[in-house]
């Protein structure tokens, strides 16, 4: 695939380079039929089972029966949502998600009967079920485990109802940062440079120049400062809503309110806090001080802190190139393993190329019982390989996942969700400086390691979850804040972190405004907790060889029929204790120590 001097419109591309939907619907009538088809089912079933009180007996032919619906949905609802994102520009495409969107909060609400009926069942009746249909243990374990917070149904359906409400401060921070901030152009060594905030989150922050970096991020500050205190009103009532929901459930705080759907205690919480930022931070300082001296810098600036060691080194790589290095870093799995994943290609689970209104960044979704798909666009260089690798290892979690379990076990818990993308993450550098003699592609597979898998997962999300803990507790004892309070936090956050390595410009203390993860709960820390989780694994794979394989395959089976402690316990770590952490944050010390060392020796 060349690269193009102009982004081209869908109907220009490459076909080859597009995912296929037609294993989910053959085209847009066929979706239609399927859809029509598919809302008699759902009106039959809430006929036959939602208007009678279900017994035990009962329950066990519901869930059968659920499952098979569920089934059946699951491709037409993907083809309605995946069919839109890689051309937002298509009006009849749109119009189908804009259908299942509404349809799936409706249909939702209308199976809300099931889980009435589930939760009115004691402990014991719940574990009779289990026992009965053990297909569905994970799925009746999450019952049970929110059945012990659980209010009376009224109130559950009233506060179903008011989530769009609960929601709706996400939504105008969203209007803020896409619609109110109007950017100007900025100035750099005599040039003029536009400047928005994708340009700038996705391209200047990573200039290799240092004026256009720092330029960019003055400009980029003083528009999101214009729009500061709005946006702390809306968290401020965000919080707020968490607040009383967490009082309601008779949370002791905010956060173990919100942590208790991920099935983790509060001190791994914290600790995965506290442990990164005073153990890992200096790790990082170090690195810091000796890429502002490798880069020559006269200070590494908070705008300085995401550039490359080596710009200048970047191999080109062209889709056809990174079957080879997909396939060798993936070897060590096996070849079962390997074949699964590479049937990607000829199969076209992967939308590589750009387009005209095609959605950024990427991701990967499994349809149950269906190969997965992923999107992402494709520039030609070895970052799109690690992107595509961090898909592929959640598109071999979710096949393995759905051909050992029924739909309603087959997601795995959000706290390891990360875990097996990050890993592929570590299989590809281990297989780049293990191919080669080069010590600058070493070096450079090493820095990548650093810069994309960690900088990003385990430090960005994680201070994110840092600047979130000060905020709940500030709500939970009662306090306000605005944005001057938001700004004070968020450099005492950075302060703790980076200490003296970085200089932080004035707009650092704004970084709050650019994240929309503050309106998902606790979702930030969830990246550096997967991550923990994937490179013990990894650890434990250079450690002991074939066992540590077979165990890292088996956790990628597990769907969600165990809990997340239960899960990473299979893979050989253990989460309830610091040593998976520590065992980390050494080895990304070494690995530091190995940049530098290559560097002499370049």
């Amino acid at each position: 695939m060349q690269k193009m001097n102009k982004v081209p419109t869908r109907a220009e591309v490459d076909s080859k380079y597009t995912w296929d939907l037609t294993p989910l619907c053959k085209n847009n009538e066929d979706f239609k039929e399927k859809f029509n088809n598919f809302k008699e089912k759902v009106l039959n079933f809430c006929d036959k089972y939602s208007k009678t009180e279900l017994d035990l007996s009962q329950l066990e032919e519901v869930l059968v029966e659920y499952n098979k619906l569920l089934k059946e949905y699951d491709p037409i609802a993907q083809y309605g949502w995946l069919v839109s994102t890689t051309d937002l520009t298509n009006a009849q495409n749109n119009q189908l998600s804009y259908e299942i969107g509404n349809f799936d909060a409706d249909f939702s609400a209308q199976m809300r009967f099931i889980e009435d009926a589930l939760l009115a069942l004691s402990t014991d009746e719940l574990t009779e079920l289990q026992e009965k249909l053990p297909q569905f243990k994970g799925y009746l374990r999450r019952i049970k485990h929110y059945k012990r917070i659980a209010l009376d149904p009224k109130v559950e359906h009233a506060l179903a109802k008011l989530k769009p409400t609960f929601n709706s401060f996400s939504n105008i921070y969203g209007q803020i940062r896409s619609a109110d901030l109007e950017y100007d152009t900025f100035e750099a060594n005599g040039e003029t440079y536009p400047l928005s905030f994708g340009l700038y989150e996705d391209r200047y922050s990573y200039d290799p120049d240092p004026e256009i970096r720092r330029n960019s991020f003055s400009k980029f500050s003083k528009e999101l400062a214009h729009h500061q205190n709005a946006a702390a009103a809306a968290y401020l009532e965000h919080v707020s809503n968490e607040k009383r929901l967490a009082d309601l459930y008779g949370a002791s705080s905010v956060v173990d309110y919100l942590l208790h759907n991920q099935e983790v205690m509060r001190p791994m919480f914290d600790r995965q806090i506290d442990l990164i930022i005073n153990k890992f931070g200096p790790v990082m300082q170090k690195y810091m001080n000796f890429l502002k001296n490798e880069r020559g810098l006269d200070q590494m600036t908070f705008a300085d802190r995401l550039i490359d060691l080596d710009p200048d080194f970047a191999p080109e790589v062209t889709v056809e190139d990174s079957m080879k290095y997909v396939q060798s870093a993936l070897s060590v799995l096996g070849d079962e393993y390997v074949e699964m994943i590479m049937k990607a290609y000829p199969e076209r689970w992967v939308d590589f190329v750009q387009n005209k209104g095609k959605e950024t960044g990427g991701f990967c979704s499994q349809p149950y019982n269906n190969h997965p798909y992923v999107l992402m666009s494709w520039q030609n260089v070895m970052a799109d390989v690690y992107t595509l690798i961090h898909e592929m290892g959640h598109c071999g979690q979710g096949i393995l996942s759905t051909k050992n379990n029924t739909l309603l076990d087959s997601e795995p818990s959000l706290y390891i969700i990360e875990a097996p993308s990050t890993f592929n993450e570590l299989l590809l550098t281990d297989s780049l400086t293990h191919g080669t003699d080069d010590p600058r592609m070493k070096r450079f597979a090493y820095t990548k390691l650093l810069s994309n898998t960690y900088f990003h997962n385990f430090i960005t999300h994680l201070l994110e979850a840092a600047y979130q803990r000060e905020v709940y507790n500030l709500i939970d004892e009662g306090k306000s804040f605005n944005a001057d309070k938001l700004n004070e936090i968020t450099l005492n956050v950075y302060h703790q972190f980076f200490g003296e390595s970085i200089e932080f410009n004035p707009g650092t203390e704004l970084t709050w405004m650019r994240q929309s993860h503050y309106y998902m709960g606790l979702y930030s820390y969830v990246y550096s907790a997967s991550l923990t989780v994937s490179t013990q694994a990894f650890l434990n794979i250079k450690n002991e060889g074939q066992p540590a394989i077979d165990r890292w395959l088996e956790l990628l089976r597990l769907g969600g029929s165990a809990d997340p402690i239960d899960s990473a316990k299979i893979a050989g770590v253990d989460i309830t204790t610091d040593e998976p952490l520590i065992n980390t944050i050494n080895y990304l010390d070494s690995v530091v120590d190995q940049v530098i060392s290559l560097t002499k020796e370049i």
